[in-house]
């Protein structure tokens, strides 16, 4: 199946700054590995919503580091 959705770069979601802050804030208390569970759990959340496994793997390819870890 062809890719429905365009890839957006730009910011586009309101109050950024305060979405990264609740992000974080998130994280405050938790071990590192309840930190990873949080992070996997919303990272399958928000994979849902896009729900285009094209568009996925592209975004996966965008945010893999480049070279030797």
């Amino acid at each position: 199946m062809m890719g429905r959705m365009s890839l957006h770069t730009d910011l586009r979601i309101d109050d950024p700054d305060g979405f990264y802050e609740k992000l974080i804030d998130l994280h405050e208390g938790l071990t590192p590995a309840q930190s990873h569970m949080v992070n996997a759990k919303l990272i399958m959340l928000l994979a849902n919503q896009v729900a285009d496994r094209e568009l996925l793997d592209r975004i996966l390819e965008l945010v893999r580091p480049a070279g030797p870890a």
